[in-house]
């Protein structure tokens, strides 16, 4: 149950990108930086799962509202989108809304008051930040063109609300998207970039069994369901290694089996249930037909009946070279040459993919380590994040914004 109460009063976190310019945002982050901080606060006080991101939208729509901004919801009632600035050309900045299915154990005063939800991923930072950077660019005296921002629902589950974005028109006219995610394997004041795949494809399988059942003395006279479950677990995953490029990084991984009570009666039903993930995005859309067929080959002879279904999730982030680099120059040119880090793909999805199918982009893993402590993972119930990388994580969107804006009207 949500219970309202006050947030920690003026949060002190350091600019350590400050005086890097232009002028209008160092003044801008100056003004805001507690206000930064504190949106979210807010937001990871009070998380919400997927598709339910009500309270969150109505916080982001009040902040760009109040700056005579025109905030319009996506169709399915959360998430929205909003244009700042005004002329043809236009690139957007990406943020998420929602939180994971997680008990906080923080022990932060400003924890998880939803019980069984929790921001272990830090998209109360990324909205923080992309709210930040549209409301910075607001202040500016002048814009080359229009930032379009891109606040999405349901991140955390497949397919991923990236498509409810894109089918309410979020990608109409826009030229390159950018993004950032917290790493908090990365100290702050870095950010981390990557040309080409940043992140991997993750399909999820489930295969139902069937089967007469039977007595084990008699496997003759039924077809063995739990054989054709261990040829499927052992044989499925090996096979598949002979069907890809061993350079596309496929994998196959089980997390879960059922079938049976008895040790003396083959059972008549059974499921199997994986993950199927490739770093590899040709590799992504030749997936399912393979496992298809090789399901077919190896369950043929037992005589076992199955249903598969394959539910297809997200393709791999691919960063494009141009902007990567301009994410990368963004932040060197805020903190210094030592913020530009380089990352390794991961073998996680995200739903960042969708964008990159309808304009070039890139998505920076940035630093929220304090460099000190223990290194927390995300999806953990102790996950936090140092917020000296909020207000340079603005700078950095902001900057790679200006820089894309003008690089496509002196290349246009």
């Amino acid at each position: 149950m949500h219970r309202d109460r006050p947030q920690t009063a003026d949060p002190v976190v350091a600019d350590i990108g400050a005086g890097s310019g232009p002028s209008w945002l160092d003044s801008w982050l100056d003004r805001n930086r507690a206000e930064l901080a504190g949106w979210r606060r807010t937001l990871h006080s009070a998380p919400e799962l997927a598709r339910s991101e009500h309270r969150s939208t109505a916080l982001v729509a009040r902040c760009l509202m109040a700056a005579g901004l025109e905030p319009c919801t996506l169709p399915g009632g959360t998430g929205l989108v909003c244009d700042v600035g005004y002329g043809d050309r236009c690139v957007a900045l990406r943020a998420d809304l929602d939180a994971l299915p997680l008990v906080e154990a923080t022990g932060l005063p400003f924890a998880s008051s939803i019980t069984g939800v929790m921001h272990a991923c830090g998209h109360d930072a990324h909205t923080a930040i992309v709210l930040g950077a549209g409301l910075a660019l607001a202040s500016a005296p002048s814009l080359p063109g229009r930032v379009r921002l891109i606040f999405q629902p349901a991140e955390e589950v497949q397919p991923g609300g990236a498509l409810d974005a894109v089918a309410g028109g979020a990608m109409a006219g826009v030229e390159r998207i950018f993004a950032l995610h917290c790493d908090p394997r990365l100290e702050v004041g870095k950010l981390g970039t990557r040309i080409g795949p940043i992140t991997s494809a993750c399909d999820m399988l489930e295969i139902r069994l069937t089967s007469p059942g039977g007595h084990t003395a008699r496997p003759h006279l039924t077809a063995d369901l739990i054989q054709a479950i261990g040829l499927l677990i052992t044989q499925l995953p090996l096979l598949l290694t002979r069907q890809v490029d061993p350079r596309s990084g496929t994998v196959l991984v089980w997390g879960a089996v059922e079938a049976g009570d008895a040790a003396n009666a083959i059972p008549q039903h059974g499921v199997l249930r994986g993950t199927l993930r490739t770093a590899d995005h040709a590799t992504w859309g030749e997936l399912e037909d393979r496992i298809r067929a090789l399901v077919a080959a190896l369950l043929a002879p037992t005589g076992v009946g199955y249903v598969l279904d394959h539910v297809r999730g997200v393709p791999p982030v691919v960063n494009e070279e141009v902007s990567s680099g301009l994410l990368r120059d963004a932040a060197v040119a805020a903190v210094g040459p030592d913020a530009a880090a380089t990352t390794e793909q991961s073998s996680g999805g995200e739903d960042f993919a969708w964008y990159l199918e309808h304009a070039p982009g890139a998505m920076g893993r940035l630093g929220v380590w304090p460099g000190t402590g223990p290194m927390r993972d995300i999806h953990q119930p102790t996950f936090d994040l140092d917020e000296r990388a909020l207000p340079l994580g603005v700078r950095i969107l902001t900057r790679a914004a200006l820089a894309a804006l003008t690089s496509a009207t002196e290349s246009g």
